[in-house]
């Protein structure tokens, strides 16, 4: 046997007895055979191979944590001063400094300094700061990040990030060079890049969210009442950013008896802005209900013209074109003429027609 795996097989002894610890005869055997990794890394004075099953039984024993590895397997836990190449742990991998390879863990992977290299965690990442990308099953927790950030909860940047962070729940972060992800909420200051949340953004600038209501300190919020060819008549909230915002609103129906109820959500942008005018392209999703039986759902895309009126008065008005579908009475003979129309097998009608929109809004 060479002098590498001599030194390994004595380290390992050293901290273990075989006869007293069950089960470890096996992990002795592994380390056997991995000779010929260490056999390169051993011998150099750059990084260790470290291979156990929880600190400190393993090759490197109780200096395992004073000591930059190549290399890191361990059945549990690994722990070390530094990493330079793969980490693989069945439930933890901490890194007391720096990390400039990739780590693999079943729970988590903690990085005291900074991580260059990629980050992969069933649960949980956290690290100082990075380059590298960090994957974890619920969060991803660092100081600053310059790389991709994918959790299925939750991104918590503490500094800037310069890349994508892309969660299931929420992401936080100070200033924002590329893109926020978020199921239901984006948390930033300055953004320089879009933010797309299943319902709310919040930063101090934005130009570009998109979710249900966007909180922009530099942007723009307005309360607008407008009808529309049927008499549904909305009172509804725009928020956003100085090019995409969004739609949220409640209104009612002058024109049925039964179905009166109206509510939509939407996205919508600026284009051709000047001082006093500029033109509003307009996606929304709404319905109509009496919260009984009965379903009537209108899809609208609508180009508004506005007029700017002072500082904070705003008159709007323009074409629709509609998409609904409707199983009631009352819903079917809402709309007189259709571009074109077809009958379901149940007794739901599907529709397109021409429409129009007006109304005023007042900014704050």
């Amino acid at each position: 046997m060479n002098t590498t795996s001599t030194k390994i097989k004595n380290s390992f002894a050293t901290n273990i007895n075989f006869k007293k610890t069950p089960g470890v005869k096996a992990l002795g055997l592994a380390v056997l055979l991995s000779t010929a990794l260490n056999g390169f890394a051993q011998e150099g004075k750059k990084g260790k191979v470290n291979i156990g099953l929880v600190y400190p039984v393993s090759t490197n024993g109780t200096h395992a944590a004073l000591d930059t590895n190549v290399f890191s397997l361990n059945a549990l836990v690994g722990v070390s001063a530094a990493e330079k190449g793969l980490s693989f742990a069945g439930l933890s991998n901490i890194v007391r400094k720096n990390a400039s390879g990739t780590q693999f863990s079943g729970f988590s992977n903690h990085i005291g300094g900074k991580a260059s290299g990629a980050q992969f965690a069933g649960f949980i990442n956290t690290y100082g700061g990075g380059n590298g990308a960090a994957i974890a099953g619920f969060a991803n927790i660092s100081k600053e990040n310059s790389d991709a950030q994918v959790a299925g909860f939750m991104n918590w940047t503490s500094k800037n990030v310069s890349a994508v962070q892309v969660a299931g729940f929420m992401n936080k972060a100070a200033d924002v060079k590329g893109s926020q992800i978020a199921g239901f909420i984006n948390v930033a200051k300055k953004v320089k890049g879009v933010q797309l949340a299943g319902f709310i953004n919040v930063a101090d600038s934005s130009d570009y969210p998109i979710g249900i209501i966007n909180i922009v300190k530099n942007g723009e919020k307005s309360i607008a009442l407008a009808t529309n060819q049927n008499l549904t008549t909305m009172a509804t909230f725009r928020s956003g950013g100085k090019v995409l915002y969004g739609i949220i609103g409640a209104g009612y129906n002058f024109k049925n008896k039964d179905e009166v109820y109206a509510f939509e959500a939407g996205l919508g942008a600026h284009f051709f802005q000047s001082e006093h005018f500029r033109l509003n392209a307009e996606l929304t999703a709404g319905s109509l209900q009496n919260f009984k039986r009965g379903n009537y759902f209108k899809s609208t895309f609508q180009l508004l013209p506005s007029l700017r009126i002072g500082q904070n008065l705003e008159i709007f008005a323009g074409p629709s074109f509609n998409f609904v579908s409707t199983n009631t009475e009352e819903g079917k003979t809402l709309q007189k003429h259709y571009v074109k129309s077809w009958d379901r097998k149940d007794n739901t009608l599907n529709a397109l027609f021409l429409g129009y929109t007006g109304g005023l809004a007042i900014s704050f």
